[in-house]
């Protein structure tokens, strides 16, 4: 579990799924992954592990983001298979029962939970997720519309996980990626007992562009496809200007020059910022630095097992 700043809710949340876990005879382990919370959730979290002897835990330095979390998690866990879910129990827990089935007995590989409904969220979300998932569909060829980082991953995809050496990762996308035998079963997305949806419009962009970028590199060839478009235009536009001028019946056409040099500009402008965050990208990347920085460790010897 990713969790940052759940300190009302953690402890009760961390139990309906230990409860849940227990009544199915499911042998189990939780790790909890605080991601640099600002409240009392990494007292909560001690807490929770001073309770129960099958629960550990690793504290960020600070907020590295929910990507990074999922990544420490994979890194970390030692079971058979592990589950990725929300803190809040948005993902209901009711369904790691027959996703752990399916593993079992079916023997899939990957597990994934994809949302029938995405709950009671605002139009102006619903638009623009619909949106990114459009637009993320049309780039790498993935439908990851109704996907979500609920899913439960066998030990060979976590060991495959592991080898992926990017810094920037989106997890949902980059699982699929991996292949390996898989299934899909839908839920809905839950209400929060407690507290609020710690995603604000600023980080969701951010999500949006880091997801794009870090998984294709399609804007760039969508780019030069513009710039080849403009050259085409341009070209047309210089055939009919001297056509005009032999004929003698030019003008001025200073509205005209405006509007072309506004959208040549504009086109620009876009372009060099695409570049500019593949840019970033890449010195992200070649810095080597590492994905989270571990402050705090609850249970080490889960961990080491």
């Amino acid at each position: 579990m990713p969790v940052f700043n759940e300190a009302e809710q953690i402890f009760a949340n961390v139990c309906t799924v230990r409860q849940l876990l227990a009544s199915h005879n499911i042998d189990h382990q939780m790790l909890l992954v605080d991601d640099g919370s600002r409240d009392q959730t990494w007292a909560e979290i001690a807490r929770l592990s001073e309770t129960y002897d099958n629960v550990s835990a690793v504290r960020f330095s600070r907020n590295f983001g929910k990507e990074s979390a999922i990544c420490a998690a994979l890194e970390l866990c030692t079971g058979d298979a592990a589950v990725i879910m929300d803190s809040d129990l948005q993902h209901p827990p009711e369904l790691i029962v027959e996703m752990e089935r399916l593993w079992r007995e079916e023997h899939y590989d990957v597990v994934e939970g994809v949302k029938a409904d995405r709950g009671k969220e605002g139009l102006a979300t619903k638009v623009s997720a619909g949106l990114f998932y459009r637009l993320f569909r049309r780039m790498t060829d993935i439908d990851i519309g109704v996907a979500s980082d609920f899913k439960l991953l066998d030990r060979k995809v976590i060991d495959a996980w592991r080898q992926l050496p990017e810094r920037d990762t989106f997890f949902r996308g980059m699982s699929a990626w991996l292949g390996f035998r898989r299934i899909q079963i839908p839920f809905t997305v839950q209400q929060r007992k407690t507290g609020k949806s710690k995603w604000t419009s600023r980080s969701l962009l951010k999500l949006a562009i880091n997801a794009i970028t870090a998984y294709t590199s399609t804007p760039l060839y969508i780019v030069a496809f513009l710039g080849a478009v403009l050259l085409v235009f341009a070209f047309v536009l210089l055939i009919q200007t001297l056509i005009m001028k032999i004929v003698g019946v030019a003008s001025t056409g200073f509205t005209t020059v405006i509007i072309i040099q506004l959208l040549i500009g504009s086109c620009v402008m876009l372009s060099l910022g695409i570049i500019g965050i593949y840019l970033a990208r890449i010195y992200e990347e070649t810095k080597r630095r590492p994905r989270f920085v571990i402050s705090d460790v609850q249970r080490q010897d889960l961990l080491e097992r």
